[in-house]
């Protein structure tokens, strides 16, 4: 059994340096690079903004002195990140991001959650009565059926709930017990199925704090909650959460329309890690995002992320609903902020076909697909159901009103929700982690869960039987059996690197209905493949002073395999379906790169569909492409493409610092002996 004293952390205390007097103003020639792609976008068309400014270490003083001689009021201040929030018209930001003692700007941007109404339609296949769980299913309550530790679920195994079902799980009232979520989104409405588990609840949304009772007026919220830890009756099971004795402290940042500020999350981040041993808080929830503009490493919302990671907080984030054009395109590069943090727990979305098996699971079309903007990293890290979900509902809440069709009203005649996207899917994984953190009393790190979900997640096919891509499904399909097995074998009594800590003889591979499911086996530490059992092992990597994908030794038992974005070959790289190189690089029909998902023959920012490939659209020109505007100076010369860091020069790439590609072989240069960044 894994205990606290397994894992420390040493949390860094900011000081806040003053001055008795102010540093020059100074213009710092790299102006430019300091704004996100939203800023630039703005400036351009003159708009006032709302920005998150930067402020170099140890200038946090000073940059409010400045602010306050501007006459510029600051609307939230971000201590985590030294960062504040003001607003900017078009000409201030100029002079006052381009101050020497800020390190970046960003746009204090609209934060929306990552529910996909336009499909939430039928679900696709009829529920099977006639599945069954294998004896080696667990309840949750977080045991395995038969043993003395659990209560024995009451519920007939024909009428399971198939949600449970397809994660290995049965439902039960114990699940979750001493865990608590905090929930970063529209709110919870005090239903009885919360009963009196809502520890807290604070409201960000008028750019304050603010205790207040629980309420939910956009809806939301209320069913993430539901699906994370509803406790219903036994006659309505099949709404049961995967963890339905946790604890919720409910954080506000989405307003009645479920729209919010970047600021206001980070804000409730800052709060929960502050917070977290008052509140006893393990897991952030966040089924919320915006489009990324810039890096991960100057992205606000992400570094708040990183922070709370390293906190030991495991932050669980929907990985964004934009995997598919109108048209029905699949479409790679559509990965939200903050699910683009290196630390996160990403979650994408697949269809279980209201059925146990896997053998009929699908990837939800809407699903964001990887890799992320400018980093290029491995994204989502794995998919859960998240399509046509029912959960609890919010009855005066707005969703609840304007979409009657999506009511569920159960034999008791309880009216449910039933919603679909990413955001339910990293729903229904917050409740598998709650349930890890139960079977390992606490002492569950960031880096250790997401290490054994992806080790032991059940890879996922399409209708012709081809594996997803690991840009689309991660490692797999969580698997809530599996994970609470391996976790099961550990011996938190071995301290040595070079001896498991964990069953080395035990099967790889879960019973889920009447089959049994080979795991992946494996996990993507940044960009690459790590085979061979190192989660079988106690080590380092697994603490909280380790960034996920950080160059690190892995020792003799661990087998770095090829890289996830380029591969050994370039016949091998797994983007999509198809590389040609030369004036383009396409995936099947789309081409997909920077700061753009092209669908088919059109570029669409966000759900906007902006220019059409042809001489009216300024960023083509002929057979050329420029993409990551990163840099307003990038250009387009013959036949060569670039990509804000990364350059094609007729048939030879360059990628980053790292990489290049000549013809149809990847060489790598000697800087950092890594791929794909």
């Amino acid at each position: 059994m894994l205990t606290r004293r397994l894992f420390t952390s040493g949390l860094a205390v900011t000081a806040f340096v003053t001055a008795a007097a102010l540093p020059t103003a100074a213009q710092d020639n790299s102006n430019h690079d300091k704004l996100d792609r939203a800023l630039r976008e703005g400036r351009r068309a003159g708009r006032s903004q709302r920005v998150i400014l930067r402020a170099r270490n140890g200038y946090d003083a000073w940059a409010r002195l400045l602010l306050n001689q501007k006459g510029k009021r600051i609307d939230a201040e971000l201590p985590s990140i030294g960062a504040l929030s003001v607003e900017l018209s078009a000409d201030e930001l100029d002079a006052i991001c381009g101050a020497s003692l800020f390190a970046g700007c960003s746009e204090d941007t609209e934060v929306r959650p990552s529910a996909s109404r336009r499909n939430n339609g039928p679900a696709r296949g009829a529920r099977n009565r006639n599945q069954r769980n294998n004896r080696n299913d667990r309840d949750n309550n977080g045991r395995p059926n038969g043993s003395g530790n659990a209560p024995q679920a009451s519920y007939d195994e024909d009428a399971i709930d198939t949600m449970l079902g397809t994660l290995g799980l049965r439902p039960g009232h114990t699940g979750g017990h001493g865990v608590t979520v905090a929930l970063i989104d529209s709110g919870i409405h005090p239903s009885p199925a919360f009963a009196h588990r809502i520890k807290a609840f604070y409201d960000f949304t008028d750019g304050k704090v603010r205790a207040r009772n629980p309420v939910d007026d956009y809806g939301h919220g209320t069913h993430v909650a539901g699906l994370i830890g509803g406790n219903q009756t036994d006659s309505d099971h099949e709404f049961q959460g995967v963890a339905p004795a946790v604890n919720f402290v409910g954080l506000k940042v989405l307003n009645q329309h479920g729209a919010g500020r970047t600021s206001d999350v980070i804000r409730a981040i800052e709060f929960a890690v502050a917070n977290k041993n008052l509140f006893k808080i393990d897991i952030i929830n966040l089924s919320l995002g915006h489009p990324v503009f810039e890096p991960a490493a100057r992205d606000p919302l992400v570094q708040a992320v990183e922070k709370a990671s390293k906190a030991g907080l495991i932050v669980v984030v929907s990985s964004g609903n934009n995997g598919v054009s109108e048209n029905g395109e699949i479409g790679f590069g559509g990965v939200n902020s903050p699910a683009n943090a290196p630390s996160a727990l990403t979650v994408g979305a697949s269809d279980h076909n209201t059925t146990v098996n896997r053998h009929d699971d699908r990837m939800a079309a809407y699903s964001s697909n990887g890799p992320t903007w400018y980093d290029g990293l491995a994204k989502p890290d794995f998919v859960a159901p998240g399509h046509f979900l029912g959960s609890e509902a919010s009855p005066s809440s707005s969703l609840y009103a304007k979409y009657p069709m999506l009511r569920k009203k159960s034999g008791t005649g309880k009216e449910f929700m039933r919603l679909s996207g990413t955001s339910m899917a990293a729903a229904v994984v917050t409740g598998v982690v709650a349930l890890l953190e139960q079977e390992t009393q606490g002492a569950l790190t960031p880096n250790l869960a997401k290490a054994v979900l992806q080790f032991t997640a059940i890879p996922m096919h399409d209708d012709k039987g081809d594996a997803y891509s690991p840009l689309r499904q991660g490692r797999g399909q969580v698997n809530a059996l599996g994970a609470l097995t391996l976790l099961g074998t550990v011996d938190a009594t071995v301290a040595s690197f070079n001896q498991p800590w964990a069953d080395l003889s035990l099967p790889r591979q879960s019973r889920i209905g009447r089959k049994d499911y080979q795991w992946a086996s494996n996990i993507v530490w940044g960009d690459n493949i790590v085979w061979g059992d190192s989660v079988f092992y106690n080590l380092p990597v697994w603490g909280l002073n380790i960034v996920w994908g950080n160059n690190i030794v892995w020792g003799d038992t661990i087998v770095r395999g090829d890289n996830i974005v380029w591969g050994d070959r370039a016949d091998r790289i797994v983007w999509g379906n198809n590389i040609v190189w030369g004036d383009n690089i396409v995936w099947g029909d789309n081409i997909v790169w920077g700061d753009n998902i092209v669908w088919g023959d059109n570029i669409v920012w966000g759900d906007n569909l902006l220019a059409p490939l042809d001489g009216s659209n300024p960023l083509f020109n002929g057979n050329n492409i420029v993409w990551g505007n990163l840099r307003d100076d990038n250009g387009v010369r013959g036949d060569n493409l670039v990509c804000g860091n990364n350059i094609v020069c007729g048939n030879n790439i360059v990628w980053g610092n790292d990489n290049i590609v000549w013809g149809n072989l990847t060489a790598l240069t000697t800087n950092s002996g890594k791929g794909g960044r």
